[in-house]
Order: structure tokens, then C-alpha cells, then sequence
């Protein structure tokens, strides 16, 4: 993906979904255990860079996850709350966020897509760029909408 508005990238789809939002990008690898709250959609790791940043309704862009297992559960929980991210775009595969993707497309009908994209697209997307999510069981699309 190029810096233009509009270009789209193809990515690997781990939940299908479609969303759109402005972009987060996470310095680092996030565990959602203990590093966002579920009811304010807030990152609470204090020593996380972005402690303190809303997720709710972005889309969120981090390398990868980390850590617990309980991540899933945590993000289910923000889909019943209303404050999961919109959409999380990962470097590598992350199945514990995916789970907690697929749970709460189960439980609660509400679908968080999660992508994969390659060094070139994951890098061309800046915080605050508005973002779209199309991901289906084929293949998945992110692009810029707006600079």
C-alpha cells in the first residue's frame, strides 16, 4: 500500500468482518489481560508507550499481541461493552485475539474483524489516518480513506 488516499492492501484474514475508523498505531505488542480495561476500552498498562490511549472504535494497528491467554476474554468483553476496537490489524498471527474476536461474533453478533498485513501495508498506515476493514474468508482488504 502506497501513502495515497484510497489505495488498498490484501492481507491474511484471521476473523472476517468489515469495520472502519481511525488508526492506532501500538509501538508495541499489547496483552489485553491487564493492559486495557474492558469497560473504558483505555490501554492501562502504565508502561505500555500508548498507556492511556483509547482503543474503543479504532482500528487498532500492533505487531502482535501478548502474553495471556485471558487477552481473548478481556476482548469479547469489550465487544459486549461497546468498547473494543473497531478492527485489529496485525504483523504476525495472533490466535488468542482472534479467539476473543470469534467468541464475541458468537455471543454477542457483534464481529471485530482481525487482519494480517505484510511490513510494506502495516507501515504505510499512521495514527489518525481513517481506515476501512473489508475481511471475508478469501482474502482481506484495508485501505486509507482519508489523510
Amino acid at each position: 500500500m502506497t501513502k495515497r488516499s484510497g489505495d488498498a492492501a490484501d492481507g491474511r484474514t484471521l476473523v472476517s468482518g468489515s469495520a472502519r475508523g481511525p488508526a492506532l498505531r501500538l509501538e508495541e505488542p499489547l496483552s489485553l489481560w491487564g493492559g486495557m480495561d474492558p469497560t473504558t476500552g483505555k490501554v492501562i498498562d502504565r508502561r505500555h508507550p500508548q498507556a492511556g490511549e483509547e482503543l474503543a472504535g479504532r482500528v487498532v494497528l500492533m505487531p502482535s499481541g501478548r502474553g495471556s491467554s485471558s487477552s481473548s476474554s478481556v476482548l469479547a468483553e469489550a465487544v459486549r461493552a461497546g468498547t473494543a476496537p473497531a478492527a485489529v490489524v496485525l504483523l504476525e498471527p495472533d490466535p488468542i485475539v482472534a479467539l476473543g474476536a470469534v467468541v464475541a461474533a458468537e455471543l454477542y453478533g457483534r464481529r471485530v474483524p482481525v487482519v494480517v498485513l505484510d511490513e510494506a501495508a502495516y507501515g504505510a498506515i499512521r495514527t489518525g489516518d481513517e481506515v476501512v476493514v473489508e475481511a471475508d474468508d478469501e482474502k482481506a482488504s484495508v485501505s486509507v480513506t482519508g489523510r
